[in-house]
């Protein structure tokens, strides 16, 4: 037995990338909500959601549509919920002060 340490005899290195390359999740994420106008909870894709990232907590936000009522929903969104939904796969905007 030799000392040398890596890869076996005849493999190829391989990066991460090129690894998990064409992989794809086999589980779509769900995210559940409410609607503070009808009460209604629901569940919705990434797709569902939109997330503002602006420069202080009050512009940082994520929004959706009700799907039981149609109302527009926008509620605040805390690291853990930008964390979340940025892992989730949700759609980022990042919004930038003009001043």
């Amino acid at each position: 037995m030799s000392g040398r340490t890596g890869s076996p005899a005849g493999a190829q290195e391989m990066s991460v990338g090129t690894a998990f390359a064409g992989m794809r999740r086999v589980v779509e994420v769900m995210f559940k909500a409410a609607c503070p106008d009808c009460r209604a909870g629901f569940e919705l894709t990434p797709g569902a959601l939109r997330l503002a990232i602006g420069a202080s907590s009050r512009t940082t936000f994520y929004s959706f549509t009700c799907p039981a009522c149609g109302s527009a929903v926008r509620k605040p969104a805390g690291e853990r919920i930008v964390e979340l939904l940025t892992g989730g796969g949700v759609r980022t905007l990042r919004v930038h002060s003009t001043l």
